[in-house]
């Protein structure tokens, strides 16, 4: 089987995406990313669920990004409510996390370095998150330009690595589709940037909005757990 290193937070789309790459019979090593988010919950959901699809391997990286800020979801900024979706459509969200893509790419591009994986996957999407700007074709193709000017593997010919977003442009219908025929229990994933500390879901942040406006689309149940007045 081919060794791949994929970008694991627990969510949604992090979720499918490990699912759909060992699916194509990739041997997934799943790598999630303590950054000092504020939803750090979802590492434990990351955990039970790489274990739950067999993931090779899952590790955790700590990064403190908390000491950059900039961002809703690593410093003392409300993250935003209610939006509709023209708002959500419009300029770039308070809960980007400065040159976050990068970082993580950067760091998968080094664990797959060292395990002889070429193949870097991540849950990357450009129609519901047009704002974010490390989620962009145009910067997966050039963070891919880079990986293969900058690593030791791809200098001395060993491979040439790819980076792979299998739901770049999907909607989040269609992301829910693939992950229900794909046998995921969504019930176990977390997309909120503000939950509980025991993992309720906020339901009213733009990941709430668009994750519940997806199954409404795909007609399915939502079978996210929000907290009580949500629900």
């Amino acid at each position: 089987m081919t060794p791949a290193v994929v970008l694991f937070s627990g969510g949604l789309d992090s979720t499918t995406t490990l699912a759909w790459a060992m699916a194509r019979g990739f041997r997934c090593h799943a790598l999630s990313i303590d950054y000092g988010q504020r939803h750090r919950i979802e590492l434990v959901r990351a955990t039970v669920l790489a274990q739950r699809l067999g993931a090779a391997e899952h590790r955790t990286i700590a990064i403190d990004l908390r000491a950059i800020g900039g961002s809703a979801l690593t410093a003392e900024l409300d993250v935003p409510k209610d939006r509709s979706d023209e708002a959500m459509g419009t300029g770039v969200p308070i809960t980007y996390v400065p040159a976050r893509n990068t970082i993580f790419l950067a760091l998968a591009l080094g664990y797959a370095e060292t395990i002889g994986a070429f193949d870097l996957f991540l849950g990357a999407n450009v129609l519901d998150y047009s704002g974010y700007p490390d989620c962009r074709p145009e910067f997966l193709t050039a963070f891919e330009s880079t990986a293969n000017l900058a690593t030791k593997a791809s200098t001395e010919g060993t491979g040439r690595f790819r980076i792979h977003a299998p739901l770049l442009k999907m909607t989040k219908a269609e992301i829910i589709r693939e992950g229900t025929a794909l046998g995921l229990d969504f019930s176990l994933t977390l997309s909120c940037y503000d939950p509980t500390p025991d993992g309720l879901a906020c339901g009213h942040c733009d990941s709430c909005l668009l994750r519940r406006k997806g199954f409404a689309e795909a007609g399915l149940p939502d079978p996210t757990a929000y907290r009580l007045e949500n629900r």
